[in-house]
């Protein structure tokens, strides 16, 4: 199969409008055709295609099946889920897929079951090497960051104080009250972690397993459990976290920081912790992906004649040159004075457009009304229709 990823609606060969349980019945039917023990004699050329497949078609429905992954998929593609690069799934062995991502099989297949009982294990070609024992996973959390909009033009780091689950300081997260001669052996699964049953399925009868009750699936009984944790490993503490949010993030982001969630139980996996990014409003600039735009309010005289005036951008003041007889609703565009593309969604920055609006006083003097009413005399200042069909044009536009 090529190195580059494709689209996981395209791997399930759903639509980007499918259900949850459409999606579900399409990785179904993928799991089955392309399962190593569904191989029988082909080639090992065959079977490694298939393998990769099945690889494939995991990953898609770990994404497409979660509504916060599946979400940020969407919005962001790959890099959005952290798949915009390297192998994912593809790098994992077939018995790391089913001991991470066991959840899945088991809500697809039911009983929590383990092909291995196929013969030959998730390997193709004979030789599996045995159900590896579920690993404990620590919470996720979530934290919500406001930015400024230059905060979001050129990144920032954030440091937090999150009150959280944390390793054990006495027992280093064994649960144990003793590093050793604390724990035995489960009796009910006899140390393997999992307990066996047989159940008729499309294969014929097929024998599953499921997480042992009364260890967890970890084979072992704490004897002498810790004193400050009760045997779970894990305590409540405070942890400063340091997030890195890159330049060019958007209002409504997730960014995701993986491994500082909830420590787990008995020193497994730690959780992430979810960012979700707010952006305050900007007193000049309106955002727009990642333009920004600015309203310019010139003086009359200004736009009859012509000048030169100051526009703020993110980087500091810039001097912008004013035509003689600008008509307000010009738009000038700066390019690159806008916001950069977040890595992976384009090169360089986006633009600074300026609109321009034309400040008519309410309030006149004497002199400024008579040399108004003056000016009014002249056919110079009554608009021809030229005018009226250019500023017709640009009216027509805004509801394009």
């Amino acid at each position: 199969m090529a190195d580059q990823k494709r689209d996981y609606y395209e791997v399930l060969g759903v639509a980007k409008t499918a259900t949850e349980q459409e999606i579900k019945a399409a990785y179904k039917k993928m799991a089955i055709k392309y399962h190593p023990d569904r191989q029988g004699d082909k080639s090992e050329a065959e079977k490694k295609e298939a393998e990769a497949k099945f690889k494939e078609a995991a990953e898609a429905y770990d994404v497409l099946h979660d509504p916060q992954k599946r979400q940020r998929y969407d919005q962001f593609g790959f890099a959005g889920v952290g798949g915009a690069a390297g192998g994912g799934y593809q790098n994992m062995s077939m018995d790391d897929i089913f001991s991470q991502f066991g959840d899945i099989f088991s809500d697809l297949f039911g009983g929590g079951a383990s092909f291995s009982s196929f013969g030959g294990g998730f390997g193709f070609g004979g030789g599996g090497r045995g159900q590896r024992k579920p690993q404990h996973r620590g919470g996720d959390l979530r934290l919500k960051v406001r930015l400024t909009l230059k905060e979001c033009a050129t990144g920032v780091t954030k440091k937090f104080k999150v009150r959280k689950k944390v390793t054990c300081t006495h027992c280093h997260g064994t649960g144990a009250e003793n590093s050793t001669g604390d724990k035995q052996t489960c009796s009910t699964c006899h140390g393997a972690g999992y307990v066996l049953r047989s159940q008729r399925s499309v294969f014929g009868m097929m024998q599953t397993q499921s997480v042992c009750p009364d260890c967890g699936g970890e084979g072992t009984i704490i004897k002498n459990k810790c004193h400050l944790c009760g045997g779970t490993g894990v305590t409540t503490g405070d942890e400063v976290v340091e997030v890195k949010i890159p330049a060019g993030v958007q209002d409504g982001m997730v960014l995701t920081v993986n491994g500082k969630g909830d420590a787990a139980i008995h020193g497994g996996i730690p959780g992430d912790i979810q960012v979700f990014i707010e952006v305050e409003q900007d007193k000049d600039f309106i955002r727009q992906d990642n333009d920004l735009i600015y309203n310019l309010l010139i003086d009359v005289p200004t736009a009859a004649l012509g000048g030169s005036v100051e526009v703020p951008t993110l980087d500091g003041k810039v001097k912008l040159k004013i035509e003689p007889g600008t008509q307000p609703g010009k738009v000038l565009r700066l390019r690159g004075k806008g916001l950069p593309f977040l890595q992976g969604y384009g090169y360089g920055n986006g633009d600074l457009i300026v609109n321009i609006s034309v400040y008519i006083p309410q309030t006149l003097t004497r002199e400024e009304k008579q040399a108004l009413e003056k000016m009014q005399q002249s056919d110079n200042f009554r608009p021809n229709q030229s005018a009226k069909s250019s500023i017709f044009n640009r009216f027509k536009q805004m509801f394009e």
